[in-house]
């Protein structure tokens, strides 16, 4: 169960913030929800009649083949359903409707590439592409039900793939390019892919890295006998090989198809995609969303949170292999019928104003990144002032955004004056995964902003903070964040495993019926504002993307010189918390030069396992790990060695207190 002692102490480390920015009065007048009072009034809606609110919504904002009649079913919770009567179409949403509305003309994306090519592509053309791609897929033999992995950069492509295999019904499951052949082989397996969709290769920071290579690598690891067939996306022309009968290429496969395919007409409750997210156990586990119920919340968190307009050139800075990247690129952005900026590359390349670039030469009007990111850029603002916001000219922002992790205040305070130069509201959005979309955020048209502070529930989530016997908690007190009732942007099970979602999510303990966030919180005694306190389980939280300590642990200790190793996270000024490994060898413990260079190869090695972005930043070594006289890891006091803090506990349980001062020099 979940630690609430974490969660009290972190949330006792809150300082109260005191600074208060109300919206700007010109951009709460022509605010989709503007005023607080609006925001109460449609809280008390959802409160008075919480299946009838969402249906309206439901209605109002989605075009439905056949509409629902039932909205919401509660009969085998958690495996809550919503809509599932009703027959829908997530890409004819996103696409047709919008040729039906006149925008077949309109820009929908705007691609820069990592060199800085530009690449605009239409409604109607983006319709084109999606169709004769799914066209494509269908000539495989892929159909409705079927599972399709994509592995693939940033571009117009990747939102193509995704959106293809939400026309004719098949489920996607898209992992992020820079995760390895044994974390992608992992995931092609317990999705039980059919066929993979992936790049010769990607470019970032002006690196061409492999792709296709790793595909072939992962498929050699056994068990992928389903996958029929690897489509591959020409990016840079990178030589590699052509598995006959297997491979082809993106090109090949639309060159001769229509630009008609009728959409597969799915049950609302149809799976959309699986997005593989880490967990506090080692193995991954397969976040499962509906089609119906996500694209509601994709749509009504762009025009609330967003305050979308058709005028806006929104820019959500993330990575389609992450949640962020399907909510707010692939489909959020266009069932809105929005212009958005889609990027390759990193933030820093070619230099480090690259971002406040281009926003200048799009004229982006709604910026959405990372902590981290705003992190670094004012490391570099501040190291070289050819790449401060100053130089650039970003008046037309009207609106910024934060997600992926809690913003510590002082960043957000930068980000407000330098970037939004004191006129654009910041949505500080707390979500995960599994919620779909935003759960708490700032109404930029109604919320006073504090800085630090992700505010307030969206109308119709029931987020509470609660102790560990599910019991209310008084503002002021920190505890653990709840939902206490099913909304239709929920994670709807784990892929295969029924019981881990029911263990993990709605805990016997709290009822089995109340959702468990996973993270601590605390309410503001005056404002009733919610900060979250970080997660109370072992999952890290490194520069937004989420793994398991488990996860790392187990890679670490698959490396034939470790016997034994645990993993924290430490605070980082730049990515919100890194990775701190605790290892210990099968032989005696290196010092100097030997322990770096050892430490080293243990960072190359977790890379290769898992990924670059799992790398631990520390690795210590010691003769032994902190256990208790019964075996157990004191993580405890592994947390307070990582942040360089001095040991107050009691540690005369410990077996051999001798190795803390051991364990104190990091590599």
């Amino acid at each position: 169960m979940s630690d609430l002692n974490t969660a009290q102490n972190s949330a006792s480390d809150v300082k109260a913030e005191s600074r208060i920015f109300p919206p700007p009065a010109a951009f709460a007048a022509n605010a989709t929800i503007s005023g607080m009072d609006a925001y109460h009034a449609m809280c008390k809606e959802a409160e008075t009649d919480y299946e009838g609110f969402w249906a309206k919504l439901a209605r109002e904002n989605l075009h439905w083949h056949k509409p629902f009649e039932t909205v919401l079913d509660e009969t085998d919770a958690p495996f809550y359903k919503w809509f599932e009567d009703g027959l829908m179409n997530v890409s004819y949403n996103c696409l047709d409707v919008n040729l039906q509305k006149g925008n077949g003309d309109k820009v929908a994306v705007i691609f820069e590439a990592d060199g800085g090519e530009v690449t605009k592509v239409t409604y109607k053309e983006l319709h084109h592409k999606v169709c004769q791609f799914a066209n494509g897929l269908k000539s495989l033999g892929i159909t409705k039900g079927d599972r399709v992995v994509i592995y693939m950069p940033m571009s117009v492509e990747g939102v193509v793939a995704m959106q293809a295999c939400a026309r004719i019904g098949a489920t996607h499951s898209v992992v992020f390019g820079g995760f390895s052949a044994k974390s992608l082989h992992e995931r092609i397996v317990d999705v039980g892919a059919v066929a993979v969709i992936t790049a010769d290769e990607q470019v970032r920071g002006g690196k061409h890295l492999p792709l296709k290579v790793i595909v072939d690598e992962a498929l050699t690891l056994g068990d992928c006998e389903k996958v029929k067939n690897v489509v591959i996306y020409k990016r840079t022309g990178g030589a590699i090989n052509l598995t006959a009968g297997r491979d082809l290429w993106m090109h090949d496969l639309v060159a001769n198809q229509s630009d008609v395919c009728e959409p597969e007409w799915v049950s609302a409750e149809h799976p959309l995609f699986i997005l593989y997210t880490s967990g506090s156990t080692g193995k991954p586990k397969g976040v499962q969303h509906s089609s119906g119920g996500y694209l509601l919340w994709a749509i009504l968190t762009m025009k609330w949170t967003f305050d979308i307009k058709p005028s806006d050139v929104f820019w959500c800075t993330a990575d389609i292999g992450w949640v962020t990247g399907h909510t707010y690129i692939t489909y959020g952005p266009l069932a809105v019928g929005a212009t958005e900026i889609v990027f390759e590359g990193i933030p820093t390349f070619p230099n480090a104003g690259r971002f406040w670039n281009m926003v200048e030469k799009h004229k982006a009007t709604i910026f959405y990144t990372a902590p981290t990111a705003i992190r670094s850029l004012i490391k570099a603002a501040d190291a070289d002032a050819n790449v401060h916001p100053a130089k650039f000219d970003l008046s037309s922002l009207r609106l910024l955004g934060s997600v992926g992790e809690p913003i510590n205040p002082e960043a957000w305070m930068w980000y407000y004056n330098n970037i939004g130069r004191g006129n654009c509201p910041i949505v500080d959005t707390f979500w995960q995964t599994e919620t779909g979309g935003h759960m708490m955020t700032p109404l930029p048209g109604a919320t006073p902003l504090v800085p630090g502070s992700c505010t307030l529930p969206l109308p119709g989530i029931m987020s509470a903070i609660v102790d560990e016997t599910g019991h209310d908690l008084p503002n002021g007190q920190g505890g653990i964040l709840v939902v206490k009732r099913p909304w239709p942007a929920m994670i709807r099970t784990i892929w295969g495993d029924p019981e881990r979602f029911k263990k993990g999510y709605f805990p016997e303990e709290f009822g089995g019926k109340i959702y468990l966030a996973g993270d601590g919180a605390i309410r503001n005694k005056d404002t009733g504002y919610f900060t979250i306190t970080g997660r109370i389980d072992d999952v890290l939280n490194v520069s937004g993307h989420r793994m398991g300590t488990m996860e790392i642990e187990s890679a670490l200790v698959a490396h034939p010189l470790v016997a034994e190793a645990a993993v924290v996270g430490k605070p980082d000024d730049t990515t919100g918390e890194a990775i701190c490994a605790f290892v210990v060898l099968k032989r005696s413990r290196p010092i100097g030069d030997e322990a770096k260079q050892i430490a080293t190869e243990l960072r190359n090695w977790v890379a290769k396992e898992i990924g670059p972005i799992a790398k631990p930043k520390e690795i210590r070594f010691g003769d032994n790990l902190p256990k208790t006289r019964s075996g157990k890891i004191m993580r405890r006091l592994l947390r307070v060695l990582a942040k360089g803090e001095t040991i107050t506990q009691d540690v005369s349980t410990l077996e051999n207190p001798a190795i803390l001062d051991q364990l104190k020099e990091a590599q």
